[in-house]
């Protein structure tokens, strides 16, 4: 394994383990800020408890979310050196408005809210909530920006001296067409996770007849999230399907593993490919699906791998412009496919506690797919972005910046496996204190909901400082 592989691999693990936490931090956040407001507007204790049992959730994710962040930042010295000096004046700019304008204004006010219970007045502390809120959206636009630009290079020219991206407008950036599309599906995916572990949690307490009064309302809650996430995040992805393909129809082809082009084009629900990844043996197609999918015509040209590898040939001089088919084929539709059945398991939790009801503790089978339904989130979106990453390969800047050439040249194999498995040990270490955290702090409940099992006393414990 050389050094360009194992710099691969370590950045991968670092960003998918990272981007298991961005996604609740955006979605509990606004979340529990509809709750807080829900308490503000009505008077409703139980709406309070929820929003500051979500709240503790919320700030745990929100702290190993922040700690696994910053080593993202120092990979880019690191291991991915010759990226940093080549796209150094256009990637900074908005990982440089992301810090100081987004991530200010998230955290100073995410301090207001934590230390501000009984000390600020209640509309001033759920506006605290609510900025906080917002700044992590805007945080997640900044960066989302940043990444878009590597997709679709955009406001930017190359310097003939130094041999570097230049950036020449960073309206451009900010307002490139990728990021706009994958800042909707982003959100989108961010509430579906949240909606799932708001179903998971509430699903737990209420088998065991607990907290009821917080806990139906939030399962109600996690249920409608879902189903409406589940629809936008379809929605976008649509949307973003359609751009790729004119953007980079390499990856829409690979996404299909449709060797040949073809008008209209089938969509692959089964394949199954050479050993080499480079031809089709067999595979179950529904005819014009894949058309309508990447043009919006059922009769509309999907680009073939091999027509689009020709191409990029005569375009950027001989070499292999061909992604691992089998990843992509394969991530793309694990994605689809967990996301389309969390939505059903939002559907049918919905139907089953429709006009005030609540499933018998004795439909076991209802309460353990809410339970397990929670790892569906993480899995579609680390798919996800497996697919969204690996199908641009073998560009770090699509079309202007190949990978090979973007990893530091002074940092050997050694060294890159050293940190490799440093950081994989670590952020092993980290899994076990977040998930046992959240675990802890998901069983106690909110308190004072009343039910059998439930704590009779109110919640005291306001004490989100100390979660966070």
């Amino acid at each position: 394994m050389d050094a360009l592989l194992l710099a691969r691999w370590q950045f991968g693990i670092t960003t998918v383990y990272h981007f298991f936490f961005v996604p609740l931090t955006i979605g509990l956040s606004l979340l529990t800020a509809g709750l807080q407001t829900a308490w503000l507007r009505t008077g409703r204790e139980h709406y309070l408890r929820a929003a500051k049992f979500w709240g503790k959730l919320f700030l745990i994710n929100f702290a190993l979310g922040v700690a696994t962040g910053i080593v993202q930042e120092f990979q880019f010295g690191m291991a991915w050196s010759e990226y940093s000096r080549f796209v150094g004046d256009v990637f900074g700019a908005p990982l440089a408005i992301e810090g100081l304008l987004a991530f200010f204004l998230e955290s100073t006010f995410l301090g207001l809210w934590i230390f501000g219970w009984d000390r600020l007045s209640p509309r001033v502390h759920t506006a605290c909530i609510w900025l906080a809120g917002i700044g992590t959206m805007l945080s997640a636009y900044f960066i989302l920006a940043a990444n878009a630009w590597m997709q679709h290079p955009v406001g930017f020219v190359l310097d003939p001296a130094t041999h570097t991206a230049r950036l020449t407008s960073i309206w451009a950036v900010l307002t490139n067409s990728t990021a706009l599309v994958a800042f909707g599906h982003t959100i989108a995916a961010a509430f579906l996770m949240s909606g799932l572990l708001l179903i998971a949690v509430s699903a737990w307490h209420l088998r065991r007849r607990q907290h009821a009064d917080t806990m139906r309302p939030s399962l109600r809650l996690g249920l409608w999230t879902t189903l409406i996430a589940c629809a936008l995040t379809a929605v976008t992805g649509d949307i973003d399907g359609k751009i790729m393909t004119e953007q980079q129809p390499m990856k829409m082809a690979a996404a299909e593993a449709l060797y040949h082009t073809s008008q209209p084009a089938s969509f692959s629900l089964f394949t199954i490919g050479s050993l080499d990844g480079k031809s089709e043996v067999w595979s179950v197609r529904l005819p014009n699906l894949l058309s309508f999918l990447a043009t919006g015509s059922f009769h509309g040209q999907v680009q073939g791998i091999n027509d689009v590898q020709a191409a990029e040939i005569a375009k950027y001089g001989p070499g292999t412009y061909t992604p691992v088919i089998p990843v992509t084929y394969w991530s793309f539709r694990l994605m689809i496919g967990f996301g389309l059945v969390a939505g059903l398991v939002a559907l049918l939790g919905l139907w089953l506690t429709r006009r005030g009801r609540t499933p018998e503790p004795e439909r076991r089978w209802f309460w353990r797919a809410a339970l397990w339904a929670m790892a569906l989130g993480p899995l579609a979106s680390s798919f996800g972005w497996i697919f969204t990453e690996m199908g641009r390969q073998p560009w770090s800047v699509f079309g202007v910046l190949a990978t090979r050439t973007s990893v530091s040249p002074t940092v050997g194999a050694g060294t890159i496996l050293t940190s490799l498995i440093v950081l994989t040990l670590l952020y092993a270490g980290l899994a076990v204190v977040e998930v046992g955290l959240t675990v802890r702090a998901a069983r106690r409940g909110p308190g004072g909901s009343g039910g059998p099992g439930a704590d009779p006393t109110p919640d005291t414990e306001p004490d989100l400082g100390f979660a966070y």
